[in-house]
């Protein structure tokens, strides 16, 4: 029925994936010019600087004996245990030596005494809990992704401290690593009735969900690239995100908040604690707030300045984000809390202690959004196309220097990109790239023009063993979607793909590259069933899944079709007017049609367990949840247009199914 896929387009997708544990079997080791590319690292970055090992250990208190956290149907939603591969300092071939220092640095876990009444559980799931302790109870600052790592994590401060209820949880931003974990913490009781405060930035309920769903199916699936949630553990395979160690695979919520900031800048004192909070949005979030707390002279960035890079564009795909803007509001906070600031911490990554310190780090944070939009807005003037400004453009020694400005999350040259496109779009203005053939046609007479696949497959292997490997991996790829079937160069191009994510500083390239290796090997591997559940779906407004409806319309089914249905929600008090014409699904809230072909009038609840697949459209007429009037066989014709999405699309060669 209706909203069958945008349930499950609400669990976000980033983990819905088995890992193929043979993956490691066909895995190869680093080629002679991978070793030298990752070598050249260790002579160039200033290695012998600790000072990020010492501040990420300061104030440990205690972990996770055996580092598993339970998760669903008997698997971890997190285990610590498997990245004990990198204790080791001699760093493998097959790892960038930055990479593997900043996946050291992630995978320090436990709880950690930040100052007097704040800690922090960090290292139990890709992003960090933040504790502050109140007169008489707890202040929580984003519940993680999952509820079993929430409830792990504060279990584990609670065993190593004082008891004291949770009587307030901080959203700082409308991403599901920041909220997901909510029930794990409070109760939807405690929540509704205002004994927990739930505190959020204005938008965030709208934010947290609209993302995920009109394009979430695209994004669930790109986003296994992005994090490597497909992959296995180890030097070959995953070894980090770069913003945090992995995400959990446990079950996701979504507790809406009770309390919106909704002012630049605002004041609240909860049980004894002054928070003034300052919103970001369209920063990291497009709804997103910062935090600083005078009583103890702590900045919490939240996710606008963290020990990487960050994305101007994230590869799984989303907006792209302002990073004229991003720096703006970093500017902002130094000014205003830069000179009253003795630590800064971040939902993500480790604190810093020292305000020289921290005002060096927030101006180098500030600098570096701001060199990257300013210097390829420049280039872009000059002419330079998106992908020639990428190639060109490097930053200065201040910032490459820069632990906290490397690029294991965002990179320089996809975010040089993101800037291109953010003013002029994907056209790079040349004619002859404004109406390419498709991928399938062009690989086709591009094989033929170079000799066809075996002389193409010749010339790559001998680029192969120069260290190509761009060039490798691209001109595969046009063999692969001229001759899917070639498994020759599927190989030769997993191999290509391989060498690219060995010797990646980013450690979503390299999940990307191995991720595609793998899938030229093996194929794409088996989903995992949707995580999607009712919590998450009260975030979708009537409005959005009628408008999701509209995305899942299949043009040409409904070609010359017209017809008008009537909704009513007798619990909101809310009409609506969906009209299929033209091949377009729309609709008119507040209104109904005296031309309906059908009325429907239903509960919220009722739509909900239709969505979750609890009862199905026929049911819920039949039980009386549902009211049917006029011409059933016209709503069914609509909801027979609508498409499902495929979970598991293929990406590294073409299409199987055929899409109309």
């Amino acid at each position: 029925m209706p909203l069958s896929r945008s349930a499950s387009l609400l669990a976000v997708g980033l983990f819905a994936v088995a890992p193929l544990s043979s993956a490691l079997a066909q895995s190869k080791d680093a080629e002679p010019a991978s070793r030298a590319v990752n070598d050249a690292f260790l002579k160039t970055l200033p290695f012998n600087d600790r000072a990020d090992f010492d501040d990420a250990r300061r104030g440990f208190i205690a972990t996770l004996p055996d580092g598993i956290i339970p998760g669903p149907g008997g698997n971890p939603a997190f285990d610590t245990q498997q990245y004990d591969f990198l204790k080791n300092d001699q760093v493998p071939p097959t790892v960038n030596p930055s990479l593997w220092r900043q996946a050291q640095l992630n995978a320090i876990n436990g709880l950690f005494k930040v100052t007097e009444r704040v800690y922090q559980v960090r290292g139990l799931d890709i992003a960090n809990l933040t504790i502050v302790e109140g007169d008489t109870g707890l202040i929580l600052i984003d519940p993680l992704l999952s509820n079993e790592t929430a409830k792990a994590a504060l279990d584990l401060y609670l065993k190593n401290r004082p008891a004291k209820p949770v009587l307030a949880v901080i959203y700082s931003h409308s991403h599901a690593d920041h909220f997901g974990g909510g029930k794990g913490v409070m109760s939807e009781e405690d929540a509704a009735s205002g004994k927990v405060k739930v505190i959020a930035p204005d938008g965030f309920m709208e934010h947290a969900v609209a993302e995920n769903v009109i394009a979430g199916n695209a994004m669930s699936r790109r986003a296994q690239y992005q994090f490597g949630s497909a992959l296995p553990v180890g030097a070959r395979a995953q070894v980090d995100t770069g913003l945090g160690k992995a995400l959990a695979k446990g079950t996701i919520s979504l507790i809406p908040p009770n309390d919106l900031i909704k002012q630049g800048y605002e004041s609240r004192s909860i049980d004894g604690v002054e928070i003034e909070f300052h919103l970001v949005p369209g920063s990291e979030a497009p709804s997103e707030m910062i935090m600083y707390f005078p009583q103890f002279k702590l900045l919490n960035m939240a996710e606008d300045a963290t020990h990487n890079m960050h994305n101007l564009y994230t590869i799984r795909g989303a907006e792209i984000r302002d990073g004229r803007l991003w720096s703006k509001y970093i500017g902002e906070a130094i000014q205003r809390y830069g000179d009253r600031t003795d630590i800064v911490i971040a939902q993500h990554h480790w604190p810093m202690w020292g305000n020289a310190r921290i005002v060096a780090f927030l101006n180098k944070q500030r600098d570096l959004y701001k060199f990257i939009h300013d210097q390829t807005v420049r280039l872009l003037n000059h002419g330079l196309t998106s992908t020639e400004i990428a190639e060109q453009l490097k930053l200065p020694p201040s910032l490459a220097n820069d632990w906290a400005s490397r690029g294991y999350y965002g990179t320089l040259s996809h975010n040089a990109k993101a800037v291109y496109q953010f003013y002029l779009g994907w056209y790079d203005a040349n004619p002859a790239d404004l109406n390419p053939l498709p991928r399938v046609e062009e690989a086709k007479k591009q094989v033929d023009y170079m000799g066809g696949a075996d002389t193409t497959i010749k010339r790559a292997r001998d680029d192969f063993n120069a260290g190509q490997y761009r060039w490798v991996a691209s001109v595969m790829s046009k063999v692969v979607f001229a001759d899917p079937s070639n498994q020759e160069a599927r190989d030769l191009g997993a191999d290509a793909l391989e060498q690219l994510g060995y010797q990646s500083e980013a450690a979503a390239w390299r999940n990307a590259y191995l991720l595609g290796a793998l899938e030229l090997r093996r194929g794409v591997g088996p989903q995992r069933p949707s995580l999607a559940n009712a919590e998450l779906l009260k975030g979708i407004s009537i409005d959005l899944a009628f408008d999701f409806l509209g995305v899942r319309l299949n043009a040409a089914k409904a070609e010359g079709r017209k017809i008008v249905i009537n909704w009513t929600f007798t619990d909101l008090n809310e009409t609506y007017v969906m009209n299929l014409e033209n091949s377009a699904l729309t609709h008119t809230s507040g209104k109904l049609s005296d031309q309906a072909d059908a009325s429907v009038k239903l509960t919220r609840a009722a739509l909900d367990a239709i969505t979750l697949k609890q009862k199905t459209f026929a049911e819920s007429v039949a039980g009386g949840a549902v009211s049917l009037d006029g011409d059933p066989v016209k709503l069914r014709e609509l909801f027979g247009m609508l498409d499902e999405f495929p979970t598991d699309f293929e990406i590294v060669e073409p299409k199987k199914a055929r899409v109309e």
